[in-house]
């Protein structure tokens, strides 16, 4: 049975960094290129708040899939109302439209925060998170060619934009 999407407590992290983990081993979801342990990832877990936070969805109570709202451009106040979101889900259960609806479900809750618009940074070979994040209104603002080099490989990058709150 699937929970409900929620805050993620200290708890979770070492599921999301499990997944996280998955996702670098698939070179097109994340620039990181070294796994990462628990400990690595605690300061960037803090540093979560009310009005960016790291959300969870479980089965059977095993996480499944996080997302993850950041500042964009911290602690410079001009762009406080918008955030990067970024979405992890675990190998076994991609593919079967639980992504999109998690996504939506955080889009949700984000509209009922100071958020107004939601930034997206994806490689452009990454064929699903493009049409997953197309698929919920979000655009094309921008195209940086060949900012990444992930394994001896240059990677264009996409801005996605999406404007959630007026």
């Amino acid at each position: 049975m699937l929970d409900d999407l929620r805050r993620a407590c200290v708890e979770d992290l070492p599921d999301i960094i499990k997944i996280y983990n998955e996702a670098i081993k698939d070179g097109i979801s994340t620039s990181d290129t070294k796994m990462v342990s628990v400990e690595e990832k605690l300061a960037w877990f803090n540093a979560h708040d009310e009005a960016h936070p790291i959300l969870v969805k479980a089965y059977c109570g095993r996480i499944i899939a996080w997302i993850s709202f950041q500042p964009f451009y911290q602690n410079v106040p001009v762009y406080a109302q918008s955030s990067f979101i970024n979405i992890f889900i675990d190998k076994n259960f991609q593919g079967k439209k639980l992504g999109q609806q998690f996504l939506k479900e955080a889009i949700e809750q984000a509209q009922e925060g100071t958020i107004k618009t939601l930034l997206a940074l994806i490689f452009a070979d990454n064929p699903a998170s493009l049409k997953l994040f197309k698929k919920l209104g979000f655009k094309e603002w921008g195209h940086l060619s060949h900012v990444a080099c992930v394994d001896g490989i240059d990677k264009d990058l996409l801005v996605l934009g999406l404007r959630i709150q007026e």
